[in-house]
């Protein structure tokens, strides 16, 4: 299995697969690129950026949302908070400079934004999309600190798995999935299920951002299961190191 697990399904967003795959296959990884996941922005959404100290984003996604309805929100000074590395990086090539990134989760985002934020400074504004995890809003409004939410995208499911995943599955060409979210474990139980294809998870290695993640993705009869040290990108590519030597 072990060289079966060079070739890498990828189920990210289109805008957050690209990085990844390029880093797999500069790791000598094979990669197929499956967005589960679509990202469209809302019409007619916008985010009122007025009283302001800080900014929180708990996804690249609402960085791009964001950069797509105001794109002047980079030059006004504030401070920015993100869920985790890979959103910070976004963040700064969106042009925000003041970045401060928590570790892979919303909590901590939480408590770091609490610790850096003096209530009654002005408000923080989390960008979102319609989905969320965790209520960071919420965690921040109860240490007095005042937040409001501005939703501008959303991700929309795929409906089913492309035709030629399913021939690659079929084939048993593909020996790792990597999945970074439940929502995303969850759609491609379902999506397996009905194209008939759940009994080839037992030939593949799910790599989980959490276990969270593994635990949406349970229903599948998985050859092998490993799940980040962390929730962030980096952790998750050392998961699938490890699956490999253990392979």
């Amino acid at each position: 299995m072990n060289a079966l697990l060079r070739r890498v399904l990828v189920t990210r967003p289109a805008d957050d697969a690209a990085p990844l795959a390029r880093a797999l296959e500069a790791g000598g990884f094979t990669v197929l690129v499956e967005p589960l996941l679509r990202i469209r922005n809302l019409q007619g959404a916008g985010a009122d950026l007025s009283g302001l100290q800080a900014l929180a984003f708990t996804s690249a996604n609402g960085v791009r949302a964001l950069a797509h309805c105001a794109p002047d929100a980079k030059d006004r000074g504030l401070a920015v908070f993100t869920v985790g590395p890979a959103t910070a990086c976004a963040a700064r090539a969106a042009g925000f400079t003041e970045v401060t990134s928590a570790h892979g989760d919303v909590a901590g985002l939480a408590r770091l934004i609490i610790g850096a934020c003096p209530s009654g400074a002005g408000a923080v504004l989390h960008v979102a999309g319609s989905d969320r995890a965790g209520d960071l809003m919420g965690a921040l409004q109860g240490a007095g600190i005042d937040a409001r939410r501005a939703v501008l995208y959303q991700a929309v499911a795929a409906q089913a798995l492309s035709a030629s995943l399913c021939r690659e599955i079929e084939a048993k060409g593909i020996g790792a999935v990597l999945i970074f979210s439940p929502r995303t474990a969850a759609l491609f139980v379902n999506l397996m299920t009905a194209a008939k294809l759940a009994p080839r998870a037992g030939e593949m290695c799910l790599v989980a951002l959490s276990p969270a993640v593994a635990a949406a993705a349970a229903a599948l009869p998985w050859g092998a299961v490993e799940v980040a040290g962390a929730p962030v990108q980096e952790a998750l590519l050392a998961a699938l190191a490890k699956a490999m030597k253990g392979n």
